[in-house]
């Protein structure tokens, strides 16, 4: 049984979310404990846990909450479905993906590090994040969503990629300090997933930019400290969903407010492409966004760019 608490950190499902659901839609339907508090099953958590993906592609509450889990895992796997088949073909890295997965679902860490590893001198490591990395991070994800994959097996996944990645980062060349745009990377409170941060400090390290990646959980008030002490041209947010759209407009909006106007606000991950209504932050809903956008801070502004004649 979880309590309130924790379906809220796990789903990213405000409690206030859940409350409403309950009265409007009657799910989730919790018991109580002996302290009358409400308690949630395993079943209604995997469900509530599919819900907050479709929420995130953009369905309304009203069309998908009172769908049974089987309807709404065929809606998530036709959404996937529809958004392989109308972005790029499928990918020529296919058999490494499938079967880096396949080692994943296996537990086989050293199969899956021995893929990865072997597929980096070949690829570079932009290919490797970009086409490899990204894509097997999302199907790892919706795996563990849907029941496919158990929690161990996605931390699993998570520990063996960040160690072969940051195995990558080592090797790349020291950039220029002097000249290099600084890019600080981390999550809100609230998002424990930082693998993301990692891709996108390969992309960035890839650009030349010097990186300062905090990992997860930082409060905003040290966040805007760590960036005024390391003259941060840009501060990068990951967000995958775990954290709630309220405390996530809530923590963009102030350090909106608070970061120098000239430190550039990215948010990049799953959930970029919300929440709406903040001002002054740039969604980067693709890795290979990060060099042009990295590219476009070396562009003086347009108000200092000379008339034409």
């Amino acid at each position: 049984m979880w309590n309130i608490a924790e379906v809220e950190r796990h789903t990213g499902l405000g409690k206030d979310t859940l409350r409403v659901w309950e009265r409007r839609y009657g799910f989730p339907s919790p018991g109580r404990d002996e302290q009358g508090q409400r308690v949630y099953t395993q079943p209604e958590v995997d469900r509530l846990r599919v819900l907050a993906s479709l929420l995130s592609a953009g369905h309304r509450p009203g069309r998908v909450v009172g769908l049974e889990h089987g309807a709404l895992l065929a809606l998530l796997d036709r959404d996937g479905a529809g958004a392989a088949s109308s972005t790029e073909p499928p990918s020529t890295h296919q058999p490494l993906i499938d079967a880096a997965f396949e080692a994943t679902c296996r537990y086989d860490g050293q199969a899956l590090r021995r893929h990865l590893q072997q597929a980096l001198p070949r690829l570079g490591l932009a290919t490797s994040v970009v086409e490899v990395v990204a894509p097997l991070t999302t199907r790892v994800g919706r795996a563990w969503m849907t029941g496919q994959l158990r929690v161990a097996g996605e931390h699993l996944y998570t520990e063996v990629v960040h160690g072969v990645l940051r195995q990558a980062l080592l090797a790349l060349p020291e950039p220029e300090a002097g000249s290099a745009r600084r890019v600080l990377l981390t999550t809100l409170p609230g998002e424990p997933h930082g693998l993301g941060l990692l891709m996108a400090e390969a992309m960035c390290a890839l650009e030349g930019a010097v990186c300062v990646n905090l990992g997860v959980q930082t409060p905003v008030e040290e966040i805007v400290a760590a960036a005024l002490w390391h003259r941060a041209d840009v501060v990068g947010l990951s967000a995958t969903g775990a954290l709630p759209t309220r405390w996530l407009r809530e923590g963009l909006t102030q350090l909106r407010e608070r970061l120098p106007a000239c430190t550039a606000l990215w948010l990049g991950g799953s959930a970029s492409a919300g929440p709406r209504g903040v001002r002054g932050v740039l969604r980067v809903t693709d890795l290979k966004e990060i060099g042009p956008a990295l590219g476009a801070l070396l562009s003086p502004p347009a108000s200092v760019l000379p008339p034409s004649p």
